[in-house]
């Protein structure tokens, strides 16, 4: 079977589960099988045995619903390719509002360090390293998670710390210029009726308790003492949280800043105040 032949294949077999989305998914694993990345509508060369050995298996996950990004094992965000495994969410495009405005801040600024919280792959602190050279440090609860930003760090050539921690509990007495965050803040229930993809992604990332802040409370609880003077505070939130969220976060009748994603939506909660 040739590439093109494949690419066609791959397509068909997943309309059921992928839709509209079929033939990005069938050059996705085509290129993961290929080691390469295929354009078009693929080449003439002959695929072999070991290739479509990885093609079936790949798609046979992805026929029980597991998302294409932990099918090929990573994807780009912010110009870089981030490992992945089922201990960390699934990097988004709407999560890159978040960094360009934090790299806009350390840029204009001068910021000097930055603590990525809730950082599961890693993605956010890293992308900002390797993009400004900014001191990071990375932070989460999770061991897989760690692990994973960790392997990435060293893939990326990124010079991060990485660390254990609930929130902020293991960095008492240290301070930051920059603290960014993409917590859990989707509401139990609602947690319950997302697609099948996405409930494979860690639900420690995805559930943010019964109203969806339980976790940017106890951040607004206690960023204050972990943020230098003129730092700023960025958390991703849900396309229905930008009333809610900065309503925790006002300080002397001053709102945080709400910023958008490329689709319109509220995406980014900004503390600076500036």
């Amino acid at each position: 079977m040739t590439e093109r032949e494949a690419l066609c294949v791959i397509k068909k077999r997943l309309e059921a589960v992928s839709g509209q989305d079929a033939a990005v998914d069938a050059r996705e694993i085509l290129s993961f099988a290929l080691k390469k990345r295929v354009r078009g509508a693929g080449g003439a060369a002959e695929l072999t045995g070991c290739q479509m050995n990885i093609i079936e298996a790949a798609v046979k996950s992805r026929l029980e619903r597991e998302p294409l990004q932990y099918v090929i094992g990573e994807w780009d965000f912010m110009g870089l390719t981030f490992k992945l495994s089922r201990d960390v969410l699934i990097p988004r495009q709407d999560t890159e509002a978040l960094a360009e405005e934090a790299e806009r801040l350390i840029r204009g600024r001068g910021y000097k360090s930055l603590l990525d919280i809730c950082t599961g792959s890693g993605c956010i602190g890293i992308a900002l390293q390797r993009r400004t050279g900014i001191g990071a440090a990375l932070a989460d609860i999770s061991p897989g998670a760690l692990e994973i930003a960790k392997a990435n760090a060293e893939r990326l050539g990124a010079e991060c710390e990485i660390i254990k921690s609930d929130l902020f509990e293991a960095f008492c007495g240290r301070k930051f210029d920059i603290i960014t965050a993409n917590p859990p803040y989707i509401p139990s229930e609602t947690v319950k009726t997302l697609s099948e993809e996405v409930k494979k992604e860690p639900l420690l990332a995805l559930d943010g308790g019964a109203d969806g802040l339980k976790v940017y409370r106890r951040i607004a609880a206690e960023y204050e003492k972990y943020l230098n003077e003129g730092g700023a505070l960025l958390m991703e939130i849900g396309f229905d949280q930008g009333e809610s969220v900065p309503a925790l976060f006002e300080r002397g009748g001053k709102k945080p800043r709400v910023l958008k994603d490329l689709a319109g939506r509220d995406r980014v909660v900004a503390v600076n105040f500036e």
